[in-house]
């Protein structure tokens, strides 16, 4: 069996284990911290942690989040493979109660090659589990595997990513011949940026329909097909974005560093990501 898919088995069975954990915060009253930047942090953040890190432990590789931010950049660029989670991406969405917040786990592999400059990147994702634990959703992807979605995720049984693919929808999902040119924006960072980058594609497309969404989901409607673009002007972190960009990469689709041009790459000397473009 393919090495990265059973590492993926892990990953899904973590994204699960979260799920579990978050959804029994979610029916009770829910209690909303402030961390040190202002953003909300609430039980289900700490429960889904460690929920992931219990069931990751088997696969004996490193794990990176906002909780392990303080690992010496030399240490974590050795790493040859770890795993880059978000707990629960789109807490304010949880706050909100309105399902739009996922579990985010990627498997990080290291770039090889020569003129690599540590400090714009090491590694890139190889896999990842995204899961939606209001509406029991996962996505899932695999380098050279494709992506794919699947409905009733939780619920089938399974955590075996192969028996889970043949149950899936494969990304990317078929779409009506005649719709706008759909972009995709996040309902809590708007900005002028964004407000400028979608008048010019007003100019370039003509009709131009918008929609937003909150946490990583705004990646995989991408990754679906159902929007064309999703541009990011406004701070975000590496475990935000790297599990929804392995899904779009499998899809063909790219998540690209305005910064550099290139698609975004991981393990940065600073965690924070540049501004990106998934289209």
């Amino acid at each position: 069996m393919n090495e990265l898919t059973t590492l993926l088995d892990h990953a899904i069975a973590a994204a699960f284990a979260a799920g579990r954990a978050i959804m029994e915060v979610y029916a009770g009253p829910v209690k909303v911290e402030l961390k040190d930047d202002r953003s909300p942090l609430t039980e289900a953040d700490r429960q889904a942690h460690e929920a992931i890190l219990h069931e990751l432990a088997v696969t004996r590789l490193p794990v990176l989040s906002e909780e392990g931010k303080k690992i010496p950049v030399a240490e974590r660029q050795g790493w040859e493979r770890y795993w880059l989670v978000d707990p629960l991406d789109g807490t304010k969405e949880f706050i909100k109660r309105n399902g739009e917040f996922t579990v985010n786990i990627a498997l990080m592999r290291a770039i090889k090659g020569e003129g690599l400059v540590a400090a714009l990147g090491t590694h890139t994702p190889g896999a990842s589990a995204l899961y939606v634990p209001a509406k029991d959703i996962l996505y899932f992807a695999w380098e050279g595997g494709g992506a794919f979605r699947v409905e009733r995720a939780a619920t089938r049984g399974t955590t075996a990513t192969l028996k889970l693919a043949a149950l899936a929808q494969r990304l990317p999902l078929p779409m009506p011949s005649e719709r706008p040119f759909t972009i995709v924006s996040s309902r809590s960072h708007a900005g002028p940026d964004t407000s400028a980058f979608i008048a010019r594609m007003r100019m370039k497309h003509g009709d131009v329909a918008l929609t937003s969404m909150g946490s990583a989901l705004k990646i995989c409607l991408v990754a679906e097909g159902a929007a064309d673009v999703y541009p990011r002007y406004a701070p975000t972190m590496e475990w935000d974005t790297a599990a929804g960009q392995a899904i779009a990469n499998e899809t063909g689709k790219a998540l690209i560093d305005v910064t550099t041009d290139a698609p975004m790459r991981y393990n940065k000397h600073t965690l924070v990501n540049n501004w990106f473009i998934v289209q």
